[in-house]
């Protein structure tokens, strides 16, 4: 009976209603905190992602921003490359224009001396035998009662304005050969004088000045087998001078009136004509 008694006990307790709640509502309330932490979870992951990505938003944007700046400076640079290569080639053009002036003015010098030694030897060679007939000119045309002079010193101051030239003294030389013509205005020398001293001057870098002196002998003794020389020579001092349309021209005349002198020959070659 006791048995029976406590199991009818154990069998009302069971189906009670309140004793069912009881034991039901601690397990309810542990199911829904298992569901709503996986969802509250969830949520945080949502906030986390989308600070993250606006992060890397604004970090791309950074390094865009970075890149465009880098782009800008390389094209900056090649930009002042283009014009660095464009002012190097401008600079190789006028370089090699300047060492080809330089050439053709050595060229021309190194013909001038040639010249000028050639020239100089026929009238060492000649002045001797002037020297000869001067002396014997001047003793037949003294009075008898004049006072006795040397009649070979106008050779003499002649030969020293030549040896001055030689030397390569061209300021002496030029100096010389002006004291020459003032001393001797009749002499036969005067020519030579004049033409050698318009040399000396363009060589001592007086362009202007032996312009004036190769203008007289072409003027003043135009038949004169310096003439076409001091017509070349006329050429080279309006050249030196900046007047390259009159060089021309004087060069075109020169070949045009002595066309069968060496001056012409020059000439032809530097207008370029065969």
């Amino acid at each position: 009976m006791a048995v029976a008694a406590a199991a009818r006990r154990i069998r009302s307790r069971r189906l009670n209603p309140e004793n069912v709640l009881k034991n039901f509502l601690p397990f309810l309330a542990a199911c829904l905190l298992f569901v709503a932490l996986p969802a509250r979870a969830g949520l945080f992951d949502d906030d986390e992602a989308r600070r993250r990505l606006d992060q890397l938003r604004t970090d791309m944007d950074a390094r865009m921003e970075k890149l465009e700046d880098a782009s800008r400076a390389q094209m900056l640079l090649v930009n002042q490359i283009e014009a660095l290569r464009a002012e190097l080639a401008k600079l190789r053009g006028q370089v090699e224009v300047t060492a080809n002036d330089v050439d053709q003015s050595q060229k021309r010098q190194k013909d001038f001396y040639v010249d000028l030694d050639t020239r100089l030897r026929k009238i060492e060679t000649s002045v001797t035998d002037l020297t000869q007939k001067l002396a014997v000119n001047a003793v037949a045309a003294q009075p008898a009662t004049a006072l006795p002079i040397d009649p070979a010193q106008e050779t003499r101051d002649y030969e020293a304005a030549v040896n001055a030239l030689r030397a390569g003294k061209y300021v002496d030389a030029s100096v010389a050969f002006r004291q020459f013509i003032k001393a001797w205005p009749k002499s036969s020398f005067l020519p030579g004088a004049n033409y050698w001293a318009a040399s000396a001057l363009f060589q001592a870098r007086d362009a202007q000045t032996a312009n004036e002196y190769y203008t007289k002998v072409i003027t003043t003794w135009p038949d004169d087998a310096l003439a076409p020389d001091a017509m070349l020579g006329l050429a080279n001092t309006q050249q030196e001078l900046g007047d390259a349309k009159l060089a021309r021209k004087t060069l075109e005349t020169l070949v045009s009136k002595y066309p069968k002198s060496d001056a012409a020959k020059t000439a032809k070659q530097r207008l370029g004509k065969k």
